[in-house]
């Protein structure tokens, strides 16, 4: 019954990872990577299976989780190819506005830099950063902005322990677009000094220092598992004989000269030529290491909550801007929209828990902005596609909101000069268009061929399926 008093806000905290893929939990049945505590949120909460990025391409899928839009909306489109704006309606500020003290710790990647600038240039500030909605800002980025001339708090904290040349030699080692880029690499330092540990121990101090009479929201983006792909030494070991099945060989066909010449860019950034099996399972028994580490540092964040007795007023969500490729189809990365680049892990946990669940209706990653909208009792961001899965988390599909999808939509613009593709999907068929011509050029039926091997986009007894996918398409993510 409502008394007339104001609903009492709970905390919210927001897990973001980078480059985590949807089956590397053992929730989603990965019998070979350990997270027990991801498991336990999925069990005391929603898993949303069918959870798509509107990008799988690291800054418009950020940018479209921060302002609840799809990137051809926000203008966001590719990588290092512009900047988001302050004044934008984005929900970090909504939920500050609502009263909640606000933090952001890790990777934003807010802006074009440090590809698309001037050499040199410097990071973009805390202040910056902050003016999106942000109280309390400890800014990192990809582990190779620490080979820069420029001074990152990770940095400062490796040089106070006399642990950075080390650590540089071996990102140097491994860096982007070198012979090197893919390879598997075990850290140098101790489990204490890795990243994802910096970044957690920084939450769980801002978290502690936080008075109990006024609710808080963190967005804790760790940047791993992003390559390089480079464990740390305690759960690279645990995984050293681990034997990872390589999943989905079948490697992509063109369809047309512009689709060929992005399989020709996807391969070529793979190093496809390089990825044997053996080649491929070194690097990805590192990337499962990074993953059971920071499964193992949330563990830590949820006992510092109970320990508060917080845990029972604080929601808790789980992401990723995008997936990881890791082989499959011979590639490495994303930039693609198989689904190991282009689903995401989806992990919803209300306060005191429920009975956990698995949601099989499609869901776009930026539902994740009205969802912590929606649980902070803040307003909604103004005409945004984001929908709040709080209706679903609660069991009450049927409510306010609206909460169910019939389609979910995801795309990629490497450079304004090239194409721009869009993907469809309902969960059991999939389809690429060139947005630019309206020319199909990928279409799977994904209830039998999970692997998304068999390219149905000229198969005449599909021709229904991709027409009523296409008709769909400018309805869901629109055309501006």
């Amino acid at each position: 019954m409502n008394d007339g008093q104001p609903k009492k806000q709970p905390n919210l905290l927001f897990i973001y990872a980078d480059q985590h893929r949807a089956d590397v939990l053992g929730c989603a049945g990965n019998d070979i990577v350990v997270t027990p505590h991801l498991d336990r949120l999925a069990a005391e909460g929603v898993r949303f299976d069918q959870a798509w990025t509107e990008s799988p391409i690291c800054q418009p899928a950020r940018a479209s989780l921060l302002t609840g839009r799809y990137p051809n909306d926000h203008g966001v489109i590719g990588n290092f190819a512009g900047d988001c704006q302050p004044e934008w309606d984005t929900f970090p500020r909504r939920l500050q506005q609502a009263g909640y003290t606000t933090a952001s710790i890790g990777k934003t990647h807010f802006a074009s830099w440090p590809m698309a600038v001037e050499a040199g240039s410097p990071a973009p500030t805390e202040e910056w950063i902050g003016s999106f909605g942000f109280d309390h800002v400890v800014e990192e980025f990809d582990r190779y902005v620490h080979l820069g001339d420029w001074e990152t708090p990770y940095m400062r904290f490796l040089r106070g322990h006399d642990a950075l040349e080390p650590y540089q030699g071996v990102v140097g080692a491994n860096f982007r677009g070198g012979d090197g880029h893919w390879n598997g690499a075990t850290s140098p330092l101790p489990q204490e000094l890795d990243l994802t540990c910096f970044l957690a121990d920084e939450a769980q101090a801002w978290i502690g220092r936080q008075p109990g009479d006024r609710p808080w929201f963190m967005q804790l983006s760790f940047v791993q598992p992003h390559v390089p792909l480079m464990g740390d030494p305690t759960w690279a070991e645990h995984y050293a004989d681990a034997d990872i099945a390589r999943t989905a060989r079948s490697e992509p066909e063109p369809h047309t000269e512009e689709w060929a010449n992005h399989l020709t860019f996807l391969r070529r950034h793979s190093r496809s030529e390089l990825l044997t099996d053996e080649f491929v399972l070194a690097g990805a028994r590192q990337y499962y290491a990074m993953v059971s580490l920071i499964d193992q540092r949330i563990g830590d964040l949820r006992a510092g909550l109970e320990e508060r007795g917080q845990l029972d007023n604080t929601w808790i969500v789980y992401s990723s801007d995008h997936g990881e490729m890791l082989g499959d189809h011979g590639l490495m990365a994303k930039m693609n929209f198989y689904r190991s680049s282009v689903r995401v892990p989806l992990i919803v946990r209300p306060p005191a828990g429920i009975t956990g669940r698995v949601e099989t209706a499609p869901v776009q990653a930026f539902d994740i902005a009205a969802t912590l909208l929606d649980a902070g009792n803040a307003p909604a961001l103004d005409g945004a596609p984001s929908q709040s899965l709080v209706p679903l988390v609660a069991g009450d599909p049927d409510g306010d909101g609206g909460t169910t999808r019939d389609h979910v939509a995801s795309m990629i613009r490497m450079r304004p000069d090239l194409a721009t593709w869009q993907a469809i999907t309902d969960g059991h068929w999939r389809a690429t268009i060139n947005a630019d011509t309206g020319e199909a050029v990928e279409l799977f039926d994904l209830d039998t061929d999970h692997d998304e091997a068999t390219n149905l986009v000229d198969d005449a007894a599909s021709s229904n399926e991709l027409a009523r996918l296409t008709a769909a398409l400018g309805s869901t993510i629109g055309t501006s």
